[in-house]
């Protein structure tokens, strides 16, 4: 059994006769206090998908829940869910969009290196890929001579989510993505 300050993101947990998801996970450190760290953790019930915050001490034992990943694909929406088809054995997996809004920014069907979270047989999160390359669909006019050093424009991209980019980039061009932090990395060797 896992402390609290060993729990990581995207992990799930038994909690109160429930398995949880661990969504996001806040560190803090209480002034005046002798020791610990409080962490703060946003978790999803994998039944009911109903959203709880819950505060640990960091030398609270926890118990891990077991969970599954597969490889997969994006499909289609299908209303408020999104599709994804197993690499595997084509095994098509429903996740709601609000329990993967994050994510949902940058989801295509070209994304290589998706992975479906399984847990207790139901499908709960997505782990995505730190980088996605996805094309600019929308930017100001690159400027010649614009150094890669220099001042940054918004760029709308295939997915609807814009980010900024450097000056050189134009219209067409493909871009890496760093998710986590929605910022550009580089442009796409494709």
């Amino acid at each position: 059994m896992p402390k609290a300050s060993e729990i990581k993101k995207n992990s799930a947990i038994e909690f109160n006769g429930n398995t949880y998801f661990v969504k996001d996970i806040q560190r803090s450190v209480p002034q005046g206090r002798a020791g610990g760290s409080i962490y703060r953790m946003r978790m999803y019930d994998v039944v009911t998908g109903n959203k709880i915050d819950e505060a640990f001490k960091d030398s609270d034992m926890l118990t891990l829940a077991d969970l599954t990943k597969r490889p997969v694909t994006f499909s289609y929406m299908d209303g408020d869910e999104f599709v994804f088809m197993s690499t595997e054995d084509y095994t098509p997996y429903n996740i709601n969009k609000e329990s993967i809004a994050e994510e949902a920014q940058f989801i295509n069907e070209s994304i290589e290196g998706m992975q479906v979270i399984i847990v207790n047989d139901q499908p709960v999160a997505l782990d995505m890929p730190t980088t996605v390359e996805l094309e600019v669909v929308e930017t100001d006019p690159s400027i010649k001579g614009a150094s890669a050093t220099s001042r940054t424009k918004p760029a709308t991209l295939s997915t609807g989510v814009t980010v900024q980019v450097p000056e050189y980039i134009s219209t067409g061009d493909k871009i890496k993505v760093n998710i986590e932090e929605k910022k550009f990395s580089g442009r796409s060797d494709s």
